[in-house]
């Protein structure tokens, strides 16, 4: 080939290249978001969405210079067959881009394969069981996994004269996640899990586990259950049991303790111990950043973990985008966002190459009151932690 016909060719490239980002541009990126947002479960879409939009208002409504519509559709909470239809109809009537959203791990596994189908990105904001990304080549995280943020605190335990353990968990998959981790962390650094009990999510009554856990004098229970009523009511019967009196503590994920629960809580909460990736009172400029731009736009809700997902899911979108002109097709998206970091307001982030799923630091963090507000104050933590159920 002549250089003149090389030229040509080169020149023709770029044009084509130019037209389609033109075109693209030109097209708004329609998101499909998949939330609970009526039934008890309501607090989590809420959190998701406003993350979300938190993101867009400080980046003028844009990614990639495309105009964003974010398309909400309400699963109603643990409801897989709803968020299956409504998954589809993003996709089928509305012609989304992305699917997005996911509160709880059963919506996002019944939404994986409708992900596969059609070759969309399918963006889990919240959604912690470790084997959702498994699910569906198309699917990335940003949210966490329950052995991510488990493992951390068992370790934590072990060095801090925790010797017997009863493990409470909700009777669901990151229920049994989390279990599943904590033994295996806490029994391989010596210590004893002198009981176990699951309770159907959602459950209010404790009556017939508290004296079990009682007899079994532990030196502290490992609780995982959903953040909402469910954690409020256990912490206030646990006290109303006489078992903090007792010399034993709660030690938990972070979901116990997220914002949105630590005023309902009251009091009972002060002390608890927990592992997670986000507080509202983490100390850096990017989450002092968010934490007032989330305040100014919702005066009535205070940030927590969720609302970081909604966030992150957006920043993860937008660094994918700025690298692909604006395309947002499945394959392109997928193989882009493997390896990509970046800083959020949780700290430093990425998304694992091999498995599509988050790594972050963890931190163990007390609950204290700082300037008269219940906070989860950090104290210790573990930087790049992976998912230990895809190790």
């Amino acid at each position: 080939m002549s250089l003149t016909k090389s030229a040509v060719s080169l020149s023709l490239a770029l044009l084509a290249s130019a037209v389609s980002s033109s075109a693209l541009a030109a097209e708004p990126l329609k998101i499909g978001m998949v939330l609970p947002l009526s039934g008890p479960y309501a607090a989590y879409g809420q959190q998701i969405e406003r993350g979300a939009r938190v993101y867009l208002q400080q980046h003028g409504g844009n990614i990639a210079g495309r105009k964003v519509e974010l398309i909400l559709k309400d699963d109603t909470g643990v409801a897989p067959e709803v968020s299956k239809r409504v998954a589809q109809e993003l996709l089928s009537t509305h012609k989304v881009d992305i699917l997005a959203g996911f509160g709880l791990t059963p919506g996002a596994l019944a939404v994986a394969p409708l992900a596969t189908a059609a070759r969309k990105p399918m963006i889990v904001m919240n959604a912690a069981a470790s084997k959702v990304t498994t699910q569906s080549n198309y699917i990335v995280r940003v949210s966490q996994t329950l052995p991510q943020v488990t493992a951390p605190l068992a370790t934590w335990s072990a060095m801090n004269r925790v010797r017997k353990v009863f493990t409470l968990v909700s009777d669901y998959g990151p229920g049994h996640d989390a279990e599943t981790e904590f033994k295996r962390t806490f029994k391989s650094l010596g210590g004893e899990i002198v009981g176990d009990a699951r309770i159907p999510v959602g459950q209010l009554d404790f009556v017939k586990v508290l004296p079990r856990i009682k007899a079994t004098q532990p030196d502290a229970v490992f609780l995982f259950v959903p953040p909402g009523e469910q954690t409020v009511a256990f912490t206030k019967a646990f006290a109303q049991a006489g078992l903090d009196k007792a010399g034993v503590r709660i030690i938990a994920t972070g979901d116990l303790t997220e914002e949105g629960s630590l005023d309902a809580m009251g009091d009972s909460a002060l002390g608890l111990i927990t592992a997670h990736h986000y507080s509202e009172n983490h100390n850096s400029p990017e989450n002092k950043a968010y934490v007032k731009d989330y305040t100014q736009a919702y005066p009535a809700s205070r940030p927590n973990y969720m609302s970081v997902g909604g966030y992150d899911g957006l920043q993860l979108i937008a660094k994918v985008l700025a690298k692909t002109g604006g395309d947002a097709s499945g394959d392109r998206f997928v193989a882009t966002a493997k390896g990509l970091s970046w800083t959020s307001p949780r700290g430093v982030m990425s998304i694992d190459a091999s498995t599509r799923d988050v790594v972050q630091t963890v931190y163990i963090r007390k609950v204290q009151r700082v300037n008269g507000k219940l906070q989860n104050v950090e104290f210790d933590k573990v930087a790049n932690v992976k998912d230990p159920g895809k190790e």
